[in-house]
């Protein structure tokens, strides 16, 4: 009987230690760490006032266009921010864009290949028209009854929305090729969570500003924090 118990003692241990050496193993060659990234600009904001001349008691008489946002810091707001040549399933999450106040909102919106939701919170009638070309463009009316459309971009690219009744309405739509990306908040922080370990580069996309990138290194289970002024073009 003692014999017995301690075989099985053995082959426990055995067992354990080879879970001891494995586990460890897998989580460094799976796990990814996090960069944030902060975003700034040097130069003053670019703000543009228009007249409007439709739909007043919707969306007032004047429309504040900011094409560079900066807030405290120099911190550049509405800059997609992406790891150029990740690789990585997309997310299942569905993105939305609203048209609310003639505005789009979020004026810039990020998403992996798939559907996103346009609503319409203004009651009046808008047009959602897309400028893209690996995706098919769209150019549809969305009357005030119809409150959400749901449209699908298969393909990565960075997409220019207007909306042909209300001229001045101007939105983004960045269909990204993988799930490691974000936006610039008002501060010109991005945060991207698990990142594939080892160098990678940082890649800002902004409107105005153009492109800018920034190699870096990220650790396992880490925070690598990045700095990037864009300059003007």
């Amino acid at each position: 009987m003692r014999t017995i118990v301690a075989i099985v003692m053995a082959v426990a241990l055995v067992g354990g230690g080879a879970a001891l050496l494995w586990w460890p193993a897998a989580a460094t060659a799976q796990g990814g760490g996090t960069v944030e990234v902060e975003v700034k600009y040097a130069g003053a904001p670019v703000i543009e006032k228009l007249k409007t001349n439709k739909d007043p008691e919707k969306c007032g008489t004047e429309a504040v266009i900011e094409k560079v946002v900066v807030g405290p810091n120099k911190g550049l707001s509405n800059a997609v921010v992406s790891v150029a040549g990740a690789k990585g399933a997309p997310t299942a999450k569905k993105a939305v864009i609203d048209q609310h106040g003639c505005k789009f909102v979020p004026h810039v919106v990020a998403m992996t290949p798939g559907e996103i939701e346009v609503k319409n919170s203004d009651d009046i009638l808008h047009n959602i028209h897309t400028y893209s070309t690996a995706n098919p463009p769209v150019n549809k009316a969305q009357p005030k009854f119809k409150k959400v459309m749901t449209e699908k971009f298969e393909k990565p690219e960075i997409i220019k929305v207007t909306c042909d009744v209300h001229s001045w309405m101007l939105g983004w739509i960045a269909v990204m090729p993988h799930p490691f990306f974000g936006i610039t908040d008002a501060n010109g922080v991005a945060k991207i969570e698990n990142v594939p370990p080892g160098k990678q580069t940082i890649e800002v996309w902004h409107e105005t500003l153009g492109k800018m990138t920034k190699d870096v290194e990220v650790k396992p289970g880490q925070t690598t924090k990045v700095s990037i002024e864009m300059v003007k073009k």
